[in-house]
């Protein structure tokens, strides 16, 4: 804190506290006077750079008297200011204030539009900007600038074929502008480049078509059918390869897992297995079609999930809904029919797709386990019909 300063002669006596902003004691009438709220009288002359604000109210209380070019030109000088400040935002509400007015002088208003759309061009609103510089073309076809930005616009939008003609309209009102040639050689090199990922992106989606086709029929083939499950419409089973398309045809797994064949054309298969009494899953990402279930579980259940602490999920003690044999017992369920089918875990995963009532559902087999004889079990198939295959 600062000494206190004498005052009137006598030492130490404290001066009342100024604040920021605050007005002097001493001098706080002409302070006042000098604030255009609070003016008594107008200057007779008023300097714009000492009286930012008085200028300003005196350019709203006069606009009426001021011509609509003038008062466009007023808004563009008052955008380029924004503009230098990279405030792009007020400038181009600056811009559309002097449009506004509707001139009818041509040149400004294609001025306008250029700025206008340079503003835009900062704030990322390409498509706006390459519109307000169409416009200015449009009022002067040979304002370089409107066909630079032009040119930069379509650029930025990957539409190097356009921005190459706008460049090659440009070169004709000036074949030496450099910015021109610079974009149109950038452009031709990108358009060659979007034409050649273009081409490969055909090659790939017409290889992936046919590694579709090949899948399907491999899948006809094997006759197992497929449920899938079209958002907003009734599922609906496809057993022949004209009527089935793997478009939504996935795996639900967060792996983003699918059905494919593999090098010696077998199919291998995302499957979940789901264990109802915990509410817990696993999940094997390629189940190949001639591998057993039961070879499957061994390696699962050779360590005890950290969930099963009651020791049921044994390899000796296992239930799995979709088949059975000995210690184990596996199950598919039919959903239509609410029965479910109870089947040998020696089969493969192929003997059990192929099953008349098993249908795959959005490109994943899916199995329920039980422990063996666990209270749990007994009530879930309580009142169903099991089948046994």
């Amino acid at each position: 804190m600062a000494e206190p300063e004498q005052r009137d002669g006598v030492a130490g006596a404290p001066e009342p506290p100024r604040y920021r902003g605050a007005l002097h004691p001493d001098t706080w009438e002409q302070e006042l006077e000098a604030i255009p709220m609070f003016m008594k009288r107008c200057p007779a002359e008023i300097d714009a750079a000492r009286q930012p604000e008085l200028a300003c109210l005196q350019s709203l209380l006069f606009d009426e008297e001021r011509s609509p070019a003038e008062l466009a030109t007023m808004y563009k000088n008052e955008g380029n200011e924004y503009f230098k400040e990279k405030d792009y935002g007020r400038a181009v509400a600056a811009y559309s204030e002097g449009l506004r007015r509707q001139c009818g002088d041509v040149e400004l208003d294609a001025v306008l539009l250029t700025n206008r759309a340079a503003a835009h061009f900062h704030l990322g609103n390409y498509r706006s900007a390459l519109n307000d510089a169409i416009q200015a073309k449009k009022l002067k076809p040979t304002h370089l600038k409107a066909i630079i930005r032009g040119a930069l616009c379509h650029m930025e939008l990957k539409n190097f074929l356009e921005a190459i003609a706008w460049c090659e309209e440009g070169l004709q009102i000036d074949s030496k502008e450099k910015k021109l040639v610079e974009i149109r050689t950038k452009a031709d090199k990108l358009k060659r480049i979007q034409e050649r990922d273009a081409r490969k992106a055909k090659v790939m989606k017409s290889k992936e078509q046919c590694q579709k086709e090949i899948l399907l029929a491999a899948i006809k083939e094997r006759n197992i059918k497929l449920v899938l499950e079209p958002s907003d419409e009734e599922e609906e089973v496809s057993d022949g390869l004209a009527e089935i398309s793997l478009d939504g045809f996935h795996s639900d797994s967060a792996t983003g897992a699918k059905v494919h064949l593999d090098a010696d054309g077998n199919l291998n298969w995302p499957v979940l297995f789901l264990y109802p009494e915990h509410e817990q899953t696993d999940f094997t990402v390629a189940f190949h079609e001639n591998s057993r279930f039961i070879d499957h579980l061994m390696v699962m259940f050779a360590e005890l999930p950290p969930w099963d602490s009651e020791k049921k999920y044994l390899p000796s003690n296992l239930e799995v809904r979709s088949l059975t044999f000995l210690q184990f017992q596996l199950y598919f369920e039919d959903e239509e029919r609410e029965e479910m089918y109870e089947v040998n875990p020696e089969h493969t995963l192929l003997q059990v797709l192929q099953h008349e009532r098993y249908f795959v559902k959005a490109g994943t087999p899916t199995v329920l386990v039980f422990a063996k004889r666990s209270p749990f079990s007994k009530k879930y198939f309580s009142g169903k019909k099991v089948h046994r295959l």
